[in-house]
């Protein structure tokens, strides 16, 4: 599931959103209002059901050889998620949509950009399309997906590598074993 060209895409667990009206929401860093969507390059990061803490890695223009093969394993592409199991259900579970919004509305947000914001309120270019099966998602994207007992471990391993990477809802995670 990604936008076509001039659209960005919001996912919701939502499916009647008529029009997105900026927010700070409540676990926001900043203090702007903002309708948040994403790009095709950011649509994977939110695979997944809202309040699921998730961990990803994928290969930079920086990254090492050693580091990808290291973390994301030899010959498994350049792109690994991961999950902790008590999400494994919802995950397979979750009714989620996204909604195809105008590109044009919204900016880059972030030091690379992560997602784009829109100042003003946007309404859907069309009703929201379901997001079918989120691992065949995964697997049609070459993007592998772990199931861990633990987030932690492997968060912290790929924060001290040479990987891009980002982490989502993590205040979700059980807490960390070490």
């Amino acid at each position: 599931m990604r936008p076509d060209v001039g659209q960005v895409l919001h996912f919701s667990e939502d499916p009647t959103i008529k029009r997105f009206v900026p927010h700070v929401a409540k676990t926001s860093r900043q203090s702007t209002p903002y309708v948040w969507a994403v790009g095709a390059d950011r649509c994977p990061d939110y695979w997944f059901p809202r309040h699921c803490p998730r961990v990803m890695a994928w290969k930079g223009s920086r990254t090492r050889a050693w580091d990808v093969e290291r973390i994301v394993g030899a010959g498994c592409g350049e792109r690994v998620h991961a999950i902790e199991y008590g999400w494994l259900r919802p995950m397979m579970e979750v009714r989620l949509y996204a909604y195809r919004l105008p590109a044009a509305a919204f900016v880059p947000i972030g030091e690379p950009p992560h997602a784009v914001v829109a100042e003003v309120p946007v309404e859907p270019l069309g009703p929201p399309e379901p997001v079918t099966d989120l691992i065949e998602l995964h697997e049609e994207a070459g993007i592998q997906l772990r199931v861990l007992d633990n987030l932690w471990p492997f968060w912290n391993q790929i924060t001290a590598s040479t990987m891009e990477f980002s982490g989502i809802r993590l205040r979700n995670a059980r807490r960390s074993t070490s």
